[in-house]
């Protein structure tokens, strides 16, 4: 059963069926005239939530932000459509206790003084005695709210602050990338060979019969092979280093900027009787 204590949390809250389904958004609570409880709240459905629906709190609980009612949104949805007007008359009530299988019917022929003929009334909780405050919060409200119901006797000014934290995303990617280039080398080696020397020496007596071997008077030719080192080039590939990517982090100031919106509140004391304006 919903308190009047729970009237301000329950309009507006969202309405939630017996199917776990959600059924719509809660607007205007109607008490009873004799007990003050709230009995009966009006159920936005339909698209875009134009339509009202009737849907008692007998045996809604409030959980939260949340109503939850024995209901499906179907039947709620098909109960007898009744003008959310402030103001409950008995048949209607009486057609909707029906409609939704509750006792209401019975407990509403006893009718005193302050009943209509007949059994109860039901006035909406934001304006039960038509002074325009809502009938929960009229001993505290100085005043009334000219823009809606009035829950509360002040406004409350609120403003958006500025979360900034961090994500890890991926940005460049960096790769280690292995090609080939050829350079020139310039390398100095030593290489030897041989050259032809003409040694001359005269005729002795130990060379005597050597150098008269032969005829007396004769052409002859003799040669020598020249030998020489020539420069023999052999290439070899050989490892020389390891060459890795490792990653380091490096944290550096980011200026964000983002609008965000604060309410203001003022006061307009509206003009004396002088006609001055007293803003």
């Amino acid at each position: 059963m919903i308190s009047t204590d729970q009237i301000r949390t329950v309009m507006g809250s969202h309405v939630v069926g017996n199917d776990g389904a959600k059924i719509g958004k809660a607007g205007q609570v109607y008490l009873d005239d004799q007990s003050g409880r709230p009995e009966w709240a009006t159920v936005h459905t339909g698209l875009f939530g134009k339509s009202e629906s009737f849907i008692p709190l007998e045996a809604a609980t409030l959980d939260g932000s949340t109503i939850r009612v024995p209901y499906t949104k179907d039947i709620v949805k098909g109960a007898p459509q009744a003008a959310a007007d402030g103001h409950l008359g008995v048949d209607q009530e009486e057609e909707l206790y029906r409609y939704y299988g509750l006792a209401g019917a019975d407990r509403g022929q006893v009718a005193d003084a302050g009943e209509d003929a007949g059994g109860r009334t039901h006035d909406r909780a934001s304006d039960r005695d038509g002074d325009g405050v809502l009938d929960a919060v009229q001993d505290t409200a100085v005043g009334r709210d000219t823009s809606g119901v009035t829950t509360d006797d002040a406004m409350t000014r609120s403003e958006e602050r500025l979360h900034v934290g961090t994500e890890k995303v991926q940005g460049r990617r960096a790769r280690l990338r292995k090609f080939v280039v050829t350079e020139q080398e310039t390398v100095t080696v030593p290489v030897s060979h041989e050259e032809a020397r003409v040694t001359r020496e005269p005729i002795t007596e130990a060379n005597r019969d050597a150098a008269m071997a032969g005829p007396d008077i004769s052409e002859e030719e003799h040669e020598v092979v020249l030998t020489a080192e020539q420069a023999v080039v052999s290439k070899e590939a050989v490892p020389v280093e390891r060459v890795r990517m490792d990653t380091e982090t490096v944290t550096e100031q980011q200026q964000i900027t983002e609008q965000v919106r604060k309410e203001n509140i003022e006061v307009d004391e509206g003009t004396d009787d002088s006609g001055r304006d007293r803003r």
